[in-house]
């Protein structure tokens, strides 16, 4: 087997010298692809010379082997940017989702050392240094407590914390000077976001926190299993929580269509509550962070770092909006919509009526009073139509509000992986008693 553990580049000059050299190499590729395209007689376009498999293999392996914020980066706009890159650029970056290589072993334990202290192993019956997972900003071991518990662990890459601003700046250049990214975007807001969302996934002290609240809401609800913190074996770049045992989520689609749909069903539902109860969202729609134990029937939440507190005007907001859509009240959406917070820079009337639509189709499955059938739909390359149709045709590039468009990446993920397993739900149903609410609240107040 081969080991495809690698240094985890710590300081500023040695992860932007990294971004760098890919710049270099990716222009040198675009050249070269340019002249054999020259010599074919073809006209090479920047777009064509840039995505040759040799160029994307470039980018996924330098993001790979950088991790933290440049990685995660990779994934958001992977979830987030689908009508703004091109699909063999949004595949490729999908592939980062968990693709990250592992540190090798002189690294992490330096990271257990300086955390846990240099006597580390005493806290441990047992320790895998193998990781089970290796993502974007850190990766899980495998270990006993030493009263006998399983326990995952959780150990933050050195380095990412303090690499989350340049790192984020260098690939938003890179894609800048690349021209994946058009030049009317404005997307320094976004960046802005981007790196204070990353700053609080990077606190595991914070992500236990949000575990804890989680674990608080859903005590009565026996549906979904969640891990408890070692708050003892715990830091900021270090979380300790026992073992829950599970296999993919995706594994379902050889799963019962019963069976499917109820799972689906039951992150449909717990999406409802925690916009409109909770007002607290876990936004990170990464399919890895859901794990199904079919000898419990759970739905097992495992990562909590991407949580949101949303208040109360945007969550009543998108109570508005959902209820507005099922009655086709396009004027109600509007005043909806603007409460979230669109809507609040110049905009003309036909870039208005297309977000409008775009808003439509994507409560599609909410408007349906019967079960939506997923796997059969072409909900998503329509909205994914609209949405390239808004800024390409409309031309506008106003970016939504922050707290919308981490909802909508959750919405997005929640959609796709529907679509994945085949799953038919009745989103209706589990929406209706938060309309009801909706509507006895409107009542009260005239």
């Amino acid at each position: 087997m081969t080991d495809n553990s690698s240094q985890v580049p710590t300081n500023r000059l040695s992860r932007f010298g990294g971004l760098a050299s890919l710049a270099t190499k990716v222009a040198g590729g675009m050249l070269a692809e340019g002249v054999r395209q020259l010599a074919q007689g073809n006209r090479p376009d920047s777009k064509t010379m840039l995505l040759t498999p040799a160029n994307i293999k470039r980018v996924a392996d330098k993001l790979a082997h950088m991790r933290g914020a440049a990685m995660k980066m990779g994934q958001l706009l992977s979830m987030d940017a689908g009508d703004l890159l091109p699909a063999e650029l949004t595949e490729l970056l999908a592939r980062l989702r968990a693709n990250a290589n592992p540190m090798p072993f002189k690294q992490l334990s330096m990271v257990l050392r300086q955390e846990l202290g240099e006597q580390w192993q005493q806290h441990f019956a047992d320790f895998s240094f193998k990781p089970m997972a290796a993502a974007s900003i850190g990766q899980v071991h495998q270990a006993y407590h030493d009263n006998g518990d399983k326990l995952a662990v959780k150990i933050q890459y050195p380095g990412v914390k303090t690499s989350i601003d340049s790192d984020v700046d260098n690939v938003a250049s890179l894609l800048k000077i690349s021209g994946l990214i058009p030049a009317g975007v404005e997307y320094q807001s976004l960046l802005a976001e981007a790196k204070k969302q990353l700053k609080i996934e990077a606190d595991y002290l914070q992500e236990a926190v949000y575990m804890q609240r989680y674990r608080q809401h859903l005590a009565a609800d026996t549906a979904y299993l969640l891990p408890q913190v070692y708050p003892q074996l715990s830091t900021a770049n270090i979380l300790s929580m026992s073992f829950v045992a599970g296999e993919p989520i995706e594994n379902l689609h050889t799963a019962p269509q019963a069976e499917r749909d109820r799972v689906l069903g039951l992150m449909f539902s717990l999406f409802f509550r925690e916009l409109f109860e909770f007002r607290l969202v876990q936004t990170d729609p990464n399919f890895a962070n859901y794990l199904y134990n079919p000898q419990s029937q759970q739905l097992v939440l495992l990562d909590f770092g991407a949580c949101r507190d949303y208040s109360e005007q945007i969550s009543d907001g998108y109570r508005a909006l959902f209820n507005s859509a099922c009655q086709d009240d396009r004027l109600a959406m509007e005043n909806a919509l603007t409460t979230i917070g669109f809507f609040s820079q110049t905009i003309l009337p036909a870039q208005k009526t297309a977000v409008l639509h775009l808003v439509e189709l994507a409560c599609e499955p909410l408007r349906c009073n019967d079960v939506f059938d997923f796997g059969s739909s072409d909900l998503a390359i329509r909205l994914r139509q609209a949405g390239t149709a808004l800024s390409m045709e409309q031309n506008y590039w106003h970016s939504p509000p922050a707290d919308a468009l981490f909802l909508h990446r959750k919405i997005a993920g929640l959609y796709l992986l529907a679509a994945r397993l085949g799953a038919r739900v009745n989103i209706r149903q589990l929406l209706e008693p938060y309309l009801q609410q909706f509507v006895t609240k409107q009542e009260k107040h005239g």
